[in-house]
């Protein structure tokens, strides 16, 4: 029955062709590539990296990086939420449609999506015309940065909130609100422990997509240093300046900072779903 068990987890055979087949894939797509970051870098003296890498310019490249990733996945946390909760429990006309819609900055080149954000969000846009006088202008500031990066996270958060609600046995909500629970306790106590694990999981992800993402900020950004210009912007200029060490060095910083933070969070949601599943 034990061998029955260890063999019901492994449909294909052969793992040690599976497994050297992952691992010359991983090496050829991910590792090896990300290594020529550090070779690069290498051409550089202490003092050359150092100074490159603390430049004010690059730590408000860095900053704004990051600052801007973080509330953007804040907002897809909340709002992807209550998205994903509008999709799995109520039906309306368009709801297909809609549901399509989540996946659209999926396949829309980000420029595409950056150029039409502008065009919004713009002064003479068609909500920037009204926000301006009001004095929020989102187009050309660090906060159309974040509107960029809430669009290209939201599906992330969507599609991974979802299937936990649609998993979510109803009845358990309707027992407790037979006990006597209120609906904001139900939610609290019987349905947030469920899908908190899964919107960790999805924040985190459009947190990684926002940190790289260029496409979809260079038009609405404005691109002003030490204000409005992110740190892939900041390579891009490095390389076009043919200063490729330089290119590198922010890069393999801003690698490092993201792959630690990613872990960080990563470590979080892990113990998350752990307190969630014993719970």
């Amino acid at each position: 029955m034990a061998e029955g068990r260890a063999r019901r987890g492994v449909v294909l055979p052969g793992f040690g062709l599976a497994m050297g087949f992952t691992l010359a894939y991983l090496g050829l797509v991910i590792l090896i590539p990300l290594a020529t970051i550090p070779l690069r870098t290498a051409t550089l003296t202490w003092g050359q990296f150092w100074e490159t890498v603390t430049a004010p310019r690059t730590l408000a490249a860095y900053r704004l990086s990051f600052g801007a990733s973080f509330a953007a996945a804040l907002v897809n946390a909340v709002f992807g939420l209550l998205v994903a909760w509008v999709l799995e429990r109520y039906d309306f006309p368009g709801k297909r449609l809609v549901d399509g819609l989540v996946d659209l900055p999926f396949a829309l080149p980000t420029a595409v999506a950056g150029i039409v954000l502008t065009t919004f969000y713009a002064g003479n846009g068609w909500v920037g015309q009204y926000l301006e006088p009001r004095g929020i202008k989102v187009a050309y500031t660090p906060l159309g940065i974040v509107v960029a990066l809430t669009f290209v996270g939201l599906p992330f958060v969507v599609r991974t909130v979802q299937p936990v609600l649609r998993d979510l046995d109803i009845q358990v909500e309707g027992a407790a609100a037979s006990l006597g629970a209120s609906r904001l306790q139900t939610f609290g106590r019987v349905i947030l422990p469920e899908i908190v694990p899964a919107t960790l999981t999805g924040s985190t992800l459009a947190f990684a997509r926002a940190l790289g993402e260029y496409g979809s900020v260079i038009f609405i950004a404005g691109n002003m240093p030490m204000r409005s210009e992110i740190t892939p912007l900041l390579i891009m200029i490095k390389l076009e300046q043919f200063d490729y060490a330089g290119a590198t060095a922010i890069a393999l910083v801003f690698l490092l900072a993201s792959f630690i933070l990613l872990f960080l969070v990563n470590v979080m949601s892990l113990r998350q779903r752990a307190a969630s599943s014993s719970a």
